[in-house]
């Protein structure tokens, strides 16, 4: 009796699941503290069942606790590309950022980094919905300015038509520049523990080969490549910006594109 009891909880236990989604495989997984397993669920389900914004920040997760901070930059950020709005990968990127070793400093102008942060404070297409609207609402300043025979109003249309008419050209400019960050794959991550910087498209073998040593997690922008068949490590080197003041090659199977 006890064997036949045995045998259908292990049936019911088995049912509940396979009746249970990769994701919510994943998050149980997660939840037992097994990452590994956790991170090759969250894989699966997004190989068959596509990317969402929450489940690249569960997996940028899952690799933070398994010891991969350059795998979870990777997937906090492909988070936010789908939904900026993402506070809580927006927080644990930050978080992850501030304790990467040796972090280059961030040379940006602060006009270049307040736009950047506009970008990335909506969707693109929240963004070409915001300027829609705003066409509208310059359409309707145009026609106060046109139609109105009070003198008052007349200035109020010609007036906030201008202003509403740069506010329009910038959205319009945001809106298009968040559509080419979305899209993008000019952007990488160090994601081996340590990479070495060289001033050619090979592996540094003197001291004027060298350029610097970067860390996991550091974040590259790609700006050429270069095919190395004969380097037996990577087939293939970037040419990449760690900053305006810092241009080097580094192997190509240290960085994954985001």
């Amino acid at each position: 009796m006890k064997n036949i009891l045995s045998f259908i909880i292990m049936l019911l236990c088995g049912a509940s699941i396979h009746a249970m989604s990769i994701g919510q495989q994943a998050d149980s997984a997660y939840n037992a503290e097994d990452y590994r397993l956790a991170i090759e669920l969250y894989n699966k389900s997004i190989a068959q069942e596509g990317r969402s914004s929450n489940i690249l920040y569960n997996l940028g997760n899952a690799y933070y606790r398994a010891d991969k901070p350059g795998k979870a930059v990777v997937n906090y950020e492909r988070a936010l590309r789908l939904d900026p709005t993402n506070e809580d990968a927006r927080t644990n990127l930050e978080f992850v950022k501030s304790h990467i070793q040796d972090r280059p400093e961030d040379d940006t102008a602060f006009l270049a980094k307040l736009h950047h942060s506009i970008i990335g404070s909506m969707t693109a297409n929240s963004w070409a919905w915001t300027a829609f609207v705003m066409f509208i609402i310059l359409m309707g300043a145009v026609a106060l300015y046109i139609f109105s025979t009070n003198v008052t109003m007349r200035k109020t249309g010609f007036f906030g038509g201008i202003v509403l008419l740069v506010l329009f050209a910038y959205t319009l400019v945001v809106a298009s520049d968040a559509t080419s960050a979305a899209s993008s794959h000019e952007t990488a991550v160090v994601i081996a523990p340590t990479s070495q910087l060289s001033s050619t498209p090979r592996a540094a073998k003197t001291a004027q080969d060298k350029v610097v040593t970067i860390h996991e997690g550091t974040s590259v922008e790609i700006v050429d490549s270069v095919p190395t068949p004969d380097d037996p490590v990577s087939p293939m080197w970037y040419n990449v910006k760690i900053n305006n003041a810092t241009k080097a090659w580094l192997r190509a199977s240290d960085v994954e594109r985001i």
